[in-house]
C-alpha cells in the first residue's frame, strides 16, 4: 500500500490481473490534492494469495481499509475490475461514499469479462495461434490494437496461471443492479466505444441507475481510456473532481 499526499482522500482500486503500479501516474499527479491511497487488491500484487476468494471479499478489504484509517467523505476510483469493487463499497456504506468514478465498468456478470470473451470465441480461438489469441484480445481491449503491441507493459501480470484462474473465479456470479438506486455518491461512468470486455451499453447501465450519475462514451478508446485517450481522460476526471456541486 502506498499513501501520498493531503486532502480528502481518494482510493484507487485496480483491474483483474493488475496490482497497484496501475495508478502510478494517476495516484502521483493527484496527490497534490488528495490523499491518495492505492493497495494490491487479494489475490494481486504482493497482497496474499489464496486459492479461493470471492468479489464480496475484495469489498470487506476495501471496507475494513476505511475502517483501520477512521475514512470518510471517501472518493473511490476503480478500473474495470476495480469498478465493481467499487460498487459494492459504494452500495455497502454509502453514507462514507462522497465521489465515485467507475471506469470500463459493468453492474453484473455471470463471469469475468475476460472468460467471457473467450468463452463467445471458443471456436474461432481453437484455430489460432499464440500470436493470434494476442491479436484478438488486444483488437477486443483496445481502439487502435497497436498500443498494446507497442506497449505490453500495460496488460504486465505478476500471476501464475493458478493465481489467475482463481482471481478471474472471484468474479463470478454478481449483481449489483438493485443496490446501484442507494448509492448517494456524486459518481461518473467512463466508457470506451470500442471496449468489447465492458461495452458502453453496460456503463450505461450503471449511469442510469445511480441516481446522481454523469455518464462519459470515450470515442477512440477501448478497455483502457486513460491510456489511449490520455489527455482527454485526464481533463474529465480532473472537471469532475474539482467540481465543487
Amino acid at each position: 500500500m502506498e499513501i501520498r499526499g493531503e486532502g480528502p482522500p481518494l482510493i484507487f482500486i485496480h483491474g483483474l490481473g493488475c496490482d497497484h503500479t496501475q495508478w502510478n501516474q494517476e495516484a502521483a499527479r493527484l496527490s497534490s490534492a488528495f490523499q491518495t491511497i492505492v493497495f494490491d487488491c487479494r489475490g494481486h500484487g504482493k497482497s496474499d494469495k489464496p486459492v479461493y476468494y470471492s468479489l464480496h471479499d475484495h469489498i470487506q478489504d476495501v471496507l475494513a481499509l476505511t475502517d483501520y484509517f477512521a475514512l470518510h467523505d471517501i472518493i473511490l476510483y476503480g478500473s474495470s475490475m476495480g469498478s465493481y469493487i467499487a460498487q459494492g463499497t459504494a452500495i455497502a456504506q454509502s453514507q462514507r461514499i462522497h465521489k465515485l468514478i467507475l471506469v470500463a465498468p459493468k453492474s453484473n456478470g455471470l463471469t469475468s469479462s475476460t472468460q467471457w470473451l473467450f468463452q463467445e470465441h471458443a471456436g474461432e480461438l481453437k484455430t489460432m495461434d499464440k500470436q493470434e489469441k494476442r491479436m484478438f484480445f488486444y483488437r477486443h481491449m483496445v481502439y487502435d490494437p497497436q498500443l498494446l503491441v507497442e506497449h505490453p507493459d500495460l496488460l504486465k501480470s505478476t500471476l501464475t496461471p493458478k493465481q489467475k484462474l482463481a482471481a478471474n473465479k472471484a468474479l463470478a456470479g454478481f449483481d449489483f443492479r438493485k443496490g446501484l438506486p442507494g448509492i448517494t455518491a456524486r459518481t461518473l461512468v467512463i466508457s470506451g466505444k470500442y471496449d468489447g470486455l465492458n461495452p458502453p451499453a453496460e456503463g450505461q447501465i450503471c449511469a442510469s441507475l445511480i441516481p446522481d450519475s454523469t455518464f462519459v462514451e470515450m470515442q477512440y478508446s477501448g478497455h483502457l481510456p486513460m491510456y489511449e485517450e490520455p489527455d482527454l481522460y485526464r481533463s474529465v476526471i480532473d472537471r469532475f473532481l474539482f467540481q465543487t456541486k
